[in-house]
């Protein structure tokens, strides 16, 4: 059975995180207009520079919850590196949408609203109340869309 085009989309994002090189959690995202891919992202460093997986994690040593003091990482986030994907290549965002395969982070929604991404479609959860609150100023259409835990195993396997 062909997939919805959430699923579709969702599975993408999934794939994309299996290049993260986050120590604690690995991020992927996709941004579609018109049922196209323009532009995907992963969290990690920035290019050229070593890898979270090489050099430790500055959050996890001084034992930083998630979703807190997000300026003591080395990496961006998923959505930051899609956005700068886009950027880079010169393709317009405006007016898609965005399939992240958690939450964004308020700094992360920040720039999806400047951004004018129309839409978020996220998996699973992450614990910001701060950026839950300005999507929901903002008008932007966020809404969950959660594959089977199965389903996510058999795309990231050993990966995650």
């Amino acid at each position: 059975m062909r997939p919805s085009w959430d699923e579709y989309f969702m599975r993408l994002a999934y794939l994309v995180s299996t290049r993260a090189t986050c120590t604690r959690r690995k991020v992927g995202a996709v941004i579609v207009k018109d049922r196209r891919v323009l532009a995907t992202g992963y969290n990690g460093p920035p290019k050229g520079l070593a890898h979270c997986d090489v050099t430790g994690c500055i959050r996890e040593e001084l034992n930083i919850p998630s979703g807190e003091r997000h300026e003591l990482c080395r990496g961006l986030h998923a959505e930051q590196n899609a956005i700068i994907q886009a950027a880079v290549h010169g393709v317009s965002i405006k007016d898609a949408t965005i399939y992240v395969t958690n939450h964004p982070c308020v700094v992360c929604a920040k720039m999806i609203i400047n951004a004018e991404i129309k839409e978020i479609v996220y998996s699973e959860g992450y614990p910001d109340d701060l950026a839950e609150l300005i999507l929901l100023e903002s008008g932007i259409k966020v809404r969950q869309y959660k594959l089977d835990e199965k389903v996510i195993e058999s795309i990231v396997g050993d990966f995650r």
